[in-house]
């Protein structure tokens, strides 16, 4: 037995099986979890075929145990896949721990557990509710009255998919409740724990804002309000982002910190490795399982087993061995954008273990490109500079603060207040470092393939350079082979051969954006905007959907804007967007620069000779485009009444949009201009005030659109408008139905139409 027992260690510690397994392992679960065409299933069985042919070709020893793991794996996976939905029923109780409660005005918001499932929970709350709520016990939800839904996914593109993010936390659904009964739980274990992860939250809250953003976001992965989104921002334009994420450096530290304390204490390495390993648990616990802190912290525990067993195993082997264990234990994993971040920069670390300090930043920076372009569509050049300054100040000014403030703050709040103002002055030059866009590009989305070869190939020119493999003329060459690449992409991104016109799925709101192919021109018509009635400062909707697509589309300058007028849903977020973009010209109805709420929208944004104003008959004369106004006839105040009308043509193609225009302005536009256009997007969302009969059978479209909220309060789009519709036998398509729906033309494509997501309702 006990000869086995040693062949069985000395097999699958071979070197390179483990990490072969692993690659194996990671290769199967993409294609299961995240392949969405042919194209993408094809490759990853490619992939997968050729390492079966190496784990064959060099480890057929061990083969059987390779098979053995994918089959644990498969049947974690598939028992996770399988798992039957909650449904709503008279006994269902919805249990909620104290640390995963948010509440925004009379709403509360948190992840519970229902039949043994994560659920999303949502639901108006009373007065006494709320003091239930934030009592800092684990409680019940029962006599639920409310529906079940599945967690939306994107609807636009470049937007960030919610569905993936929380199918990676193993939750598939959300509980809207009208009504429920909040009782007290009997605590056990892990309501202690999560009721002290709670007092964190409260305790962090009292803080100084730095204070409390670093606490937070160091000790329990979360960002305590939404106000720190500044901060968030200013770290990730400059490519810093990865120091607030609990991971590797924090394990290291804690680690290191914990050893020498036990050192002076004269502890065995034994005892040591148990007070680590009980540290790192409730890190683990206290970071809200963050991928990042749990493959540090495996990779430490797994280590340290391996030494005691006095067991020799190579570091690639020890990352493959953290994959699978991770990966059986949260089948859901690639699914996650951090954990794919984390393992792709910990495979890079070891890959370029020879070269110095700076080169391997700067080999590990480039290896994170492709995933940066494909997830979030920009990087900066300079990171590697940019690190060199923040990672000191990260770790020996922040850090070494937060942790010490932890101690100091409820006995010597007046030392809080000196720590607060040395992390404002030193935030503020940070903030305005970013604020000047050094560096930073916008890039625009890759596509999957794109991101596939480019990591790999930087990845084996990383292989060459860290073994010493090419020469200096060597090195130059594979250097400029994929910077011309890249260079490549780039072009066909920001240089595109095809224009569009996209109807953004904004929700209850409008916002077209057009543009032309090369030399492209970007105009928008409207931003959207979303009320806020909690009351509380929120991400405005343009900064979630907006930017993100042009972001994705390499677009950093609109030249021009066109509002229709001034409700909230079409114009909101106007000042979010001349925030961010730098809008060359912004054009408006006669009358509405002199209404004193839009004026607040735009006064320091924008100068005043930027802004035209227009009435109808008169033309904005583009060099690919020309946008002839159709609407309003008189200035006013940017009611719906005024609303700024716009029609123009692309490919042959007449298209023309309203705004909120009601029916009497549809009659004015139909008696003074001879109008028939192929596509038309309804006005006012549908409503019955807006499309006239008589004025859609003038028109003549091909098909019209809806931009529209789902179940938004107001009914759109109304039925009689669908009737009037039907009745003429005019189709068409919503964004509620569609998400962002996209027309495409171009110099050597037929143009076509194409939805985002057929987005279930029910």
């Amino acid at each position: 037995m006990r000869h086995f027992e040693v062949n069985w260690k000395s097999k699958i510690l071979t070197p390179g099986f483990l990490l072969l397994v692993s690659l194996l392992l990671a290769d199967i679960n993409f294609g299961l979890s995240r392949s969405i065409s042919i194209p993408q299933c094809l490759f990853c069985l490619l992939i997968a075929l050729y390492l079966i042919f190496l784990l064959f070709h060099k480890h057929r020893q061990t083969s059987y145990l390779a098979f053995l793991v994918l089959f644990v794996a498969f049947i974690s996976f598939a028992i996770n896949q399988n798992q039957q939905n909650f449904s709503l029923k008279n006994s269902s109780v919805v249990t909620i721990y104290p640390d995963q409660i948010k509440v925004s005005g009379n709403r509360m918001f948190g992840q519970g557990k229902a039949d043994g499932k994560s659920v999303l929970v949502s639901t108006k709350i009373s007065k006494m509710q709320k003091k239930e709520l934030l009592s800092g016990y684990s409680l019940y939800l029962s006599h639920l009255q409310g529906e079940v839904k599945a967690i939306e996914p994107a609807t636009n593109y470049g937007q960030f998919d919610a569905k993936k993010y929380y199918l990676s936390k193993n939750i598939k659904q959300k509980i809207e409740l009208e009504n429920c009964i909040i009782t007290n739980k009997k605590q056990h274990f892990g309501d202690v724990a999560h009721h002290i992860r709670f007092c964190l939250q409260k305790y962090f809250a009292q803080m100084p804002p730095i204070l409390s953003f670093f606490s937070s976001e160091l000790v329990l992965g979360e960002s305590p309000s939404q106000a720190d989104q500044s901060i968030l921002s200013n770290y990730r334009d400059l490519g810093v982002i990865h120091l607030l994420s609990i991971s590797g450096l924090h394990v290291g530290i804690y680690t290191l910190v914990i050893s020498t304390i036990c050192y002076y204490l004269k502890l065995t390495e034994q005892e040591t490795f148990a007070i680590c390993l009980f540290i790192l648990l409730i890190g683990i616990f206290l970071s809200n399982g963050q991928a990042g802190f749990i493959r540090a912290s495996l990779t430490y525990i797994l280590d340290q087993i391996f030494k005691f067993q006095k067991q020799k195993i190579t570091h690639f082997d020890l990352l493959g061995l953290t994959y699978i264990i991770h990966l059986i234990i949260n089948p859901c994993l690639m699914l996650n954008v951090g954990a794919i971040l984390s393992y792709v920069l910990a495979l890079g670390l070891e890959l370029t273990t020879k070269l110095t300090s700076f080169k391997q930043s700067f080999a590990l920076n480039c290896l994170l490109i492709p995933l940066l372009l494909f997830h979030f569509f920009q990087f900066n050049l300079l990171t590697v500079f940019f690190n060199l300054a923040v990672v000191p100040y990260f770790n020996w000014l922040v850090m070494p603060i937060v942790f010490l403030n932890l101690f100091t703050f409820k006995l010597c709040p007046e030392i809080s207040c000196c720590f607060e103002n040395v992390l404002k002055t030193c935030e503020k030059l940070i903030a305005q470092v970013s604020a000047s866009k050094l560096g930073l590009l916008t890039f625009g989305k890759i596509n999957w393939w794109q991101c596939v070869m480019l990591t790999i190939l930087t990845a084996i020119f990383l292989i060459f350079v860290n073994e010493q493999k090419l020469t200096k003329k060597g090195t130059l060459k594979a250097i400029g082979s994929i910077a011309a690449l890249y260079i490549m992409i780039f072009s066909s991104i920001h240089f595109p051969l095809t224009g569009q016109v996209t109807l953004i799925d904004v929700g209850q709101g409008d916002s077209i954006l057009i543009s032309t192919p090369f030399p492209r021109r970007v105009y928008l018509i409207d931003v959207g905007g979303k009320l806020n009635f909690s009351g509380q400062k929120t991400t405005p909707q343009v900064s979630k959907i907006t930017i993100p697509f042009l972001k994705a589309l390499g677009i950093s300058k609109i030249n021009g804007v066109f509002v229709t007028h001034q409700d909230f849903d079409h114009v909101g977020d106007l000042r979010s967007l001349l925030e961010q973009v730098h809008v060359q010209k912004l054009y408006t109805a006669a009358g509405l620069i002199r209404n004193p709420s839009f004026i607040k929208r735009i006064v320091g944004q924008i100068k005043r000779d930027q802004v035209v104003e227009l009435l109808a008959g008169q033309k904005v004369a583009e060099p690919q485009i020309t946008f002839n106004v159709v609407y309003p006839f008189k200035p006013g105040l940017g009611k719906n009444e005024d609303s700024l009308s716009l029609t123009f043509v692309v490919k042959s193609k007449r298209w023309l949009f309203t705004g909120d225009l009601g029916q009497e302005g549809e009659k004015e536009i139909m008696n003074k201009f001879n109008i028939q256009a192929d596509y038309f997007k309804l006005g006012h969302h549908g409503s019955r005030t807006s499309s006239n009969p008589d004025f859609l059978k003038a028109l003549k479209p091909k098909l019209v659109f809806i931009s529209a909220g789902r179940n938004n309060r107001f009914g759109h789009p109304h039925k009689e408008t669908l009737d009037t519709l039907s009745n003429q036998h005019i189709p068409w398509a919503s964004t509620q139905d569609c998400g962002m729906i996209t027309w495409t033309y171009g110099y050597f494509s037929r143009p076509k139409f194409k939805r985002f997501v057929v987005v279930n309702q029910k």
